[in-house]
């Protein structure tokens, strides 16, 4: 705007002037909030993330996190320059388009990832099972998860499909209970090997005393009367309580003269019969 003074046209300067530091001041005000909003957000972030995730990992959501905030107040703040976002905006939309369809599997794996850390089925070090595939989680990136198979192999698997199977986590349970089926002769005494099994259950350190153990005669077999034993130990314990108190049952069953059954047939053939029955035939007096 301008006014006209004895013919002359002189810019309105003051009204110009005053407009410019309004706008100013506002863009100031919407980046110095961005800025504060984007920072709180990323020192909250690692707080939560850093025991799920590792340090490298946070690092890229926060770094993208804080800077998709200030691109958002950049662009609120376009149009005080004169520049119409909406261009940007359309341009930036068709290219979002293209690229998503282009990269569908990555954007998709990029959000399972962003699930699992919100919903935390497992951590780093945790004993899992995902989709058939058992091991030891080594790490849980942006795109893939890593474990760590019980025969050494290192085995990635896309984020999309944790998120979508079934995980089996091991030990996030304190506790975990072990079960064995022993078998033993009918002609042992069982009242005798449940007493033994008892005892060296409350003899381990590493057994829970809280679910107690539960042993009883499950089953009268083929060959055997079988004994089911459920004990409950440390999650992370578990497997070198089961090898460790196995061989130990074995053991004081048979020292204490009580056999592990194993199965057993008896096979008759047709002339020993046969020659068995004439002998009974033989030895009895009415035969005669």
């Amino acid at each position: 705007m301008s006014e006209v003074i004895d013919g002359d046209m002189i810019p309105d300067i003051a009204i110009y002037g005053e407009f410019g530091v309004l706008d100013l001041l506002r863009v100031l005000l919407i980046l110095v909030v961005a800025i504060i909003i984007a920072k709180g957000i990323s020192v909250n972030l690692r707080r939560v993330l850093k025991d799920r995730m590792s340090k490298d990992h946070v690092e890229i959501i926060n770094k993208v996190i804080y800077w998709g905030i200030l691109t958002i107040a950049f662009l609120l703040v376009l149009p005080v320059f004169g520049v119409n976002p909406s261009g940007l905006l359309v341009a930036g939309g068709v290219a979002g388009i293209v690229l998503g369809i282009a990269s569908q599997s990555v954007v998709s794996n990029l959000m399972a990832g962003l699930f699992l850390v919100i919903e935390r089925p497992m951590k780093i070090g945790q004993t899992v099972n995902i989709a058939g595939t058992a091991g030891v989680v080594e790490d849980i990136r942006i795109l893939s998860t890593t474990i760590r198979t019980f025969e050494g192999l290192y085995v990635r698997i896309p984020n999309e499909k944790v998120f979508t199977t079934d995980i089996t986590n091991y030990v996030e349970h304190v506790a975990r209970r072990l079960e064995y089926r022993v078998g033993i002769r009918y002609s042992d005494d069982a009242d005798k090997a449940i007493a033994i099994i008892h005892r060296l259950c409350e003899e381990h350190p590493l057994t829970l005393k809280n679910p107690t153990p539960d042993i009883f005669v499950d089953n009268l077999g083929d060959n055997a009367v079988e004994i089911m034993v459920r004990i409950w130990s440390p999650s992370k314990e578990w497997y070198g309580v089961k090898k460790e108190l196995l061989w130990k049952i074995k053991t004081a069953l048979e020292g204490q003269g009580i056999e592990i059954a194993f199965p057993q047939r008896t096979v008759w053939f047709a002339n020993e019969l046969q020659k068995r029955e004439m002998r009974d035939g033989a030895d009895d007096p009415g035969m005669h």
